[in-house]
C-alpha cells in the first residue's frame, strides 16, 4: 500500500479518505483566513511604510554592490590599503543593510513565486497587532505532504496492529494528540526551493541569512498546550516526544532518560558508601589519635610570622569529616562508578539501535550539507581569500584559544592568593570567633568564589568559542557546529575544573618543609593541606560546584534568562505594557510564538550534561555523593527542558538523527580519562596508599596504632629562616623548640635532616604501582563488560533479519509472478512457425 493511501497517527497504519471526503469544517489551530487551511509555517519580515522618495530598483542596486565589490578587489591588487578584518557577524549586519527594501521585495517576490510553483499555498498578515512586522503563512495540502515525504524517504505502517490500536485508543486521555513530520516536511521543501534570480544555491536558510525575512518557524500546536499541566512523564514519552519535535530531540530526552535512570543504582551506591564512612568513623584508628587530647602534638606554624603553633588536636573535626569521604569503600566505589559509566555507554548504544529499528532510522543517511548563509555573505563581499583569511584565523586561534586557558589559570591562582592572604589577615584578627573558625572560613569563602568565577567565565568562554568558530568562516552547518562543541567543551571544562584539579594534584605538593618553605610572589608562601589531606576541601569544592552550577546556572537561568529575552523583545516591538496586556489575549498563534525565544539548538542542553557527568565520574572517589546529586538535578532538568521547549521558545524544527553524533565520542573519552584520575586520586590525594604501606611494612603490630605519628616529621624551631618566626611564639602558653609537620624526612639527629626518608620514596613507588594496576585492571574489567554486552539487542538483530528475509522472498515472489506473467503471455499469443531455408544436406535415417 503506498503512501498516499495512508495516513500516519499513533502508529497505526489507517486509510486515508478521498479528498472529496475530507470534513470541509474549521480545522482546530491556527488557518489562514476562510478557516479552512491549516497554518503549517510562518516566516516574519520587516513591514516599513512606503516612502515618498524611492531608491533605484533591485537591478540597479545589485549593479552597485557588484560596483562597489570590483573597486574594492581592484584597490587590493593594486596594493592600496586593504579593507579592515570585521567579525562576521558584522560584516554579515552591515551586509544587511545594504538591502534597500526594494531588493528585499524583490527575492520576496521571486521565492514566494517559486513556493507557489511547488504547491504550497501563502497568506499574508501585515495588518497585525505587532507594528513592523509582517507575516507569511504557509499551508501545505496533503498531496504535497505525499510528495515531499517520498523524497524524504518516510517508512510509515502498511498493515493495522490490533493490539497496538486498542493500547493506543485505551491511554489517548492521558497523552496529547501530536501529529508527525508536518513541520519536517515543510522545511526540508523550504530549503530546496531556491532564489534562482537572485543567485541564492540555497532557500529559507540563505534568505534568513541576508536579512531577507527575519525568522521561520513552525506553530506550535494548540492542542498540546492544555496538557502542559499533567504530569510530564506523560508528555515525555518517546512516541510523543519524537513526533512533535522530531529525531533529534527525541534522542536528546532519551539519552537524558536513560542517563537519570542509570544514576538510580550509582546514587544509592554512593549513598551506602557515604554511610559506611559515617558507621566507622568512630573506629577510625588515625582520627582518634588526632582527636586524642593525651597526643601532646605541637605543629608547626601554617603561615609565616603572623600564625603560630597550634594544636594537632584542633583539626580533630576536620579528621572525622575527611573519613567520610576518605575510606576503603571509596576503592571500590571508584570501580564501580569505572564499571558504570561503561555499562551506561553500552546500555544507551542497545536503547539507541531499539529507537532507531522503532523509529525507522536504520536505513537513514543524513541529507547533504549546504553552505552557511554567513558563508556565502563572505564569498560575496570577497573576503574569503586564502592568503587573507588564514593569517587571520591561524593568528586569531593561536593567541586567542590559549589566552583563554591562561586566564583561566590566572583565576586559579588568584583564588590561592586569596586563600593565603585571608588565612594570614584572619590569624592575625583580634577576634576570637575569627581565629577559631579560620579553616571553615578559608575553605567555604573559596569555594563560593570559585562558584561564581566559574559561573560568570561560563558566558564569556561560550561567546570566545562562538568567535574563534566564526572567525574561521566554517562552510557548512555541521562543521560549524562540531568545531563550536570541540572549542567550548574546551574551555569550559578547563573552567570548571581547573579549581578542582588543583586542590587534588597540585595544592600541598610543592609546600617546601619549615625552614625552606617555596613562596611566589615575593612573600607569599604555598598553601598547605590539613593534616587529613587536601580530600575535604577537594570534597567541599565539588559539592559547592555541582550544586551551584546546577541550580544557579542551569536551572534558574533555563527558566529566567528566555523569560527576559521575551521581555526584551515584547519591548522593542513599540508596545508599552498596558497595551500588551490588552494584546495579549487576541493575539493569535502565529503572533504569539513570535514572542517566545528562538531555539538556539541542543548544544546548551548537551554541554550542561556532559559537564555534569565529568563531574560524576572523574573526582568521585572523593565525593561518593555526586551520582546523587546529578540525579535529583536531572529529574528537574528533564522536566524544565521539556516546559520550555513547549512554552519558552518556538517549536524546533523536526531534524532527523540516528544518533547524538560528537557527545558520544566526548562521555566515551571523559569515561576512560576518569578511571586513570580516579587512580591518581586515590594513590596520591587520598591517604588510602600511606595506610596500606604503613599497616603492612611498619607498623609493629599490623595496625593503625602509631599511623599519626609515623606521618609527622620533627623541625627545630631554631632553623626558621630570618624573618619567618612567628610573632608569637608564646601563643600555646610555654616556649616552643620541636614542632611536627606532616612530611617524610630524616630526623634531626640523622645525619642528613630534612631530607626525604626511605619511607617517601617506599610510599611514592607504591602509589605509582598502584595507579598501574588499578588502571589497567579496571580498563581491562570495562573492556570485557564492553565485549560481553552486545550493541544490538537480540529482539532487535533477530527482527532485522527476518525484515530482510521477508524482503528477499517478497522480491523473489514478484520475479516469480513476472516470469508467470510472460510465459502466460507466450502461450497466449498465436503460433506462427518460421519459415527456414532449404536445406542442402541430405536426410538421415
Amino acid at each position: 500500500m503506498g503512501l498516499n493511501a495512508l495516513i500516519y497517527h499513533g502508529g497505526e497504519g489507517i486509510h486515508m479518505p478521498s479528498p472529496r471526503d475530507l470534513p470541509t469544517c474549521p480545522k482546530q489551530g491556527p488557518t489562514f483566513q476562510d478557516g479552512q487551511r491549516r497554518v503549517d509555517y510562518v516566516l516574519t519580515y520587516h513591514v516599513q511604510k512606503p516612502q515618498s522618495v524611492r531608491r533605484k530598483t533591485s537591478r540597479f542596486a545589485d549593479y552597485r554592490i557588484l560596483r562597489s565589490l570590483r573597486r574594492s578587489l581592484s584597490t587590493m591588487r593594486s596594493g592600496g590599503t586593504p579593507p579592515s578584518k570585521e567579525d562576521p557577524e558584522i560584516a554579515a549586519h552591515k551586509h544587511r543593510l545594504d538591502y534597500h527594501e526594494d531588493d528585499k521585495r524583490f527575492r520576496q517576490t521571486e521565492f514566494e513565486d517559486n513556493l507557489r510553483e511547488v504547491g504550497l499555498e501563502l497568506e499574508k498578515d501585515e495588518g497585525n497587532k505587532i507594528p513592523g512586522i509582517g507575516f507569511l503563512k504557509i499551508h501545505a495540502p496533503w498531496n504535497v505532504l505525499c510528495r515531499e515525504a517520498e523524497f524524504m524517504k518516510l517508512k510509515m505502517p502498511t498493515k493495522k496492529v490490533w493490539i497496538n490500536l486498542f493500547i493506543h485508543k485505551v491511554t489517548a486521555p492521558l497523552h496529547p494528540k501530536v501529529e508527525p513530520n508536518r513541520p519536517q516536511n515543510k522545511y526540508f521543501l523550504l530549503k530546496r526551493t531556491r532564489c534562482t534570480k537572485a543567485k541564492y544555491t540555497m532557500g529559507i536558510t540563505s534568505l534568513l541569512g541576508n536579512g531577507v525575512y527575519t525568522a521561520a518557524y513552525p506553530l506550535h500546536d494548540v492542542s498540546i498546550l492544555p496538557h502542559i499541566s499533567i504530569p510530564m512523564r506523560m508528555l515525555l514519552s518517546f512516541l510523543s516526544c519524537r513526533k512533535y519535535f522530531g529525531e533529534k530531540i527525541g534522542l536528546y530526552f532519551a539519552w537524558l532518560g536513560v542517563y537519570t535512570q542509570m544514576l538510580i543504582p550509582a546514587a544509592i551506591v554512593g549513598v551506602i558508601v557515604f554511610l559506611y564512612g559515617c558507621a566507622t568513623v568512630d573506629n577510625d584508628i588515625p582520627s582518634m589519635e588526632i582527636c586524642d587530647p593525651r597526643n601532646n602534638i605541637t605543629m608547626c606554624p601554617l603561615c609565616d610570622r603572623a600564625c603560630s603553633y597550634w594544636k594537632l588536636k584542633t583539626a580533630c573535626g576536620t579528621a572525622r569529616a575527611s573519613h567520610l569521604f576518605d575510606n576503603p569503600a571509596t576503592v571500590f566505589f571508584s570501580i564501580f562508578m569505572a564499571l558504570w559509566a561503561t555499562m551506561f555507554m553500552e546500555h544507551w548504544k542497545r536503547r539507541q539501535m531499539r529507537l532507531n529499528y522503532i523509529w525507522d532510522l536504520t536505513g537513514f543517511e543524513e541529507e547533504e550539507d549546504h553552505h552557511r548563509a554567513e558563508y556565502e555573505i563572505q564569498v560575496m563581499q570577497k573576503t574569503l581569500k586564502k592568503q587573507d583569511m588564514s593569517p587571520k584565523v591561524v593568528k586569531g586561534f593561536l593567541l586567542s584559544f590559549p589566552l583563554q586557558i591562561g586566564v583561566t589559570f590566572a583565576v586559579v591562582f588568584g583564588v590561592i592568593l586569596y586563600r593565603i592572604s585571608i588565612r594570614a589577615a584572619l590569624h592575625m584578627s583580634s577576634n576570637p570567633t575569627a581565629r577559631s573558625n579560620i579553616r571553615a572560613t578559608v575553605k567555604g569563602t573559596a569555594a563560593v568564589i570559585n562558584l561564581v568565577i566559574i559561573i560568570i567565565m561560563d558566558e564569556v568562554y561560550g561567546a570566545v568559542a562562538r568567535w574563534l568558530t566564526l572567525l574561521e568562516v566554517p562552510k557548512t552547518d555541521k562543521s560549524f557546529e562540531e568545531r563550536l562543541i570541540i572549542k567550548t567543551f574546551v574551555l569550559k571544562f578547563a573552567n570548571a575544573f581547573s579549581p578542582i584539579v588543583y586542590l587534588a594534584f597540585f595544592r600541598g605538593r610543592m609546600v617546601g618543609r619549615p625552614g625552606d618553605y617555596v613562596y611566589v610572589i615575593g612573600s607569599y608562601r604555598m598553601e598547605e593541606c590539613a593534616h587529613a589531606g587536601c580530600l575535604m576541601e577537594l570534597c567541599i569544592q565539588l559539592c559547592i560546584t555541582m550544586l551551584g552550577k546546577q541550580l544557579i546556572q542551569n536551572n534558574l537561568f533555563e527558566i529566567g534568562i528566555p523569560k527576559i529575552k521575551k521581555l526584551i523583545r515584547r519591548r522593542k516591538s513599540d508596545m508599552d505594557s498596558q497595551q500588551q496586556e490588552d494584546y495579549n489575549m487576541t493575539l493569535e498563534r502565529h503572533e504569539k510564538d513570535h514572542f517566545l525565544g528562538p531555539f538556539v539548538g541542543l548544544s546548551p542542553e548537551y554541554m550542561e550534561m556532559i559537564i555534569q557527568f565529568g563531574m560524576v565520574t572523574l573526582f568521585v572517589a572523593s565525593f561518593p555523593l555526586a551520582p546523587l546529586f546529578a540525579l535529583l538535578n536531572n529529574i528537574i532538568e528533564i522536566r524544565l527542558d521539556a516546559k520550555k521547549f513547549v512554552t519558552e521558545v518556538r517549536r524546533p524544527i523536526a531534524a532527523r538523527a540516528k544518533d547524538i553524533g560528537i557527545w558520544y565520542n566526548l562521555l566515551r573519552g571523559l569515561s576512560k580519562v576518569a578511571v586513570i584520575v580516579n587512580a591518581f586520586v586515590i594513590s596520591f590525594t587520598s591517604d588510602f596508599i600511606p595506610r596500606l604501606v604503613y599497616q603492612y611494612m611498619y607498623s609493629p603490630d599490623g595496625s593503625m596504632h602509631g599511623f599519626v605519628n609515623h606521618t609527622l616529621s620533627y623541625f627545630n624551631v631554631s632553623d626558621f629562616q630570618p624573618g619567618t618566626a612567628p610573632l608569637q611564639p608564646m601563643h600555646l602558653g610555654y616556649e616552643v623548640q620541636i614542632c611536627r609537620y606532616k612530611d617524610y624526612r630524616e630526623t634531626l639527629w640523622s645525619n642528613t635532616p630534612y631530607d626525604l626518608s626511605k619511607e617517601f620514596w617506599a610510599i611514592l613507588a607504591c602509589r605509582l604501582a598502584f595507579v598501574i594496576v588499578f588502571q589497567n585492571v579496571v580498563m581491562l574489567m570495562s573492556d570485557f563488560v564492553d565485549w560481553l554486552i552486545p550493541d544490538i539487542p537480540k529482539d532487535i538483530s533477530l527482527q532485522i533479519h527476518k525484515e530482510k528475509i521477508l524482503m528477499v522472498e517478497l522480491f523473489m515472489k514478484e520475479e516469480e509472478g513476472k516470469k508467470l506473467l510472460r510465459d502466460n503471455h507466450t502461450n497466449q499469443s498465436p503460433f506462427q512457425p518460421r519459415s527456414r531455408p532449404a536445406s542442402h544436406t541430405p536426410s538421415k535415417c
